[in-house]
């Protein structure tokens, strides 16, 4: 019974795998990634903002995050949370790579 208990598990570990189900999907891709491809670029207040329809989930996921970061930060400085946004929109503005699209307050778009 244990030999028989192995032989199913390595078949059923063998089937996941051939399946993929613990597979990164192709369409997973790092923040800068997305930056360098131009489906995401930077916002004036802190967040991410999909130029491609098609990165709008991973934008959705940068964005609550960055939520979460920004309203502990203001909360513990006693100042809005869209005040410490963008302090960090200049910070991050500074970092990213040349070639990372910024979106200002009217919706313009540049690169820098």
């Amino acid at each position: 019974m244990r030999r028989r208990l192995g032989f199913s598990l390595v078949v059923l570990i063998a089937v996941v795998l051939a399946t993929g189900l613990f597979a990164v999907p192709a369409s997973a891709q790092s923040l800068d990634e997305l930056r360098a491809s131009g489906t995401v670029g930077e916002r004036f207040d802190g967040y991410t903002a999909a130029r491609d329809p098609s990165a709008a989930g991973a934008v959705a996921k940068i964005n609550a995050k960055r939520k979460q970061i920004y309203t502990e930060r203001a909360a513990s400085q006693g100042v809005p949370a869209d005040q410490v946004g963008r302090v960090y929109a200049k910070k991050i503005l500074e970092d990213v790579p040349a070639g990372t699209w910024f979106q200002a307050p009217d919706n313009s778009w540049t690169q820098k």
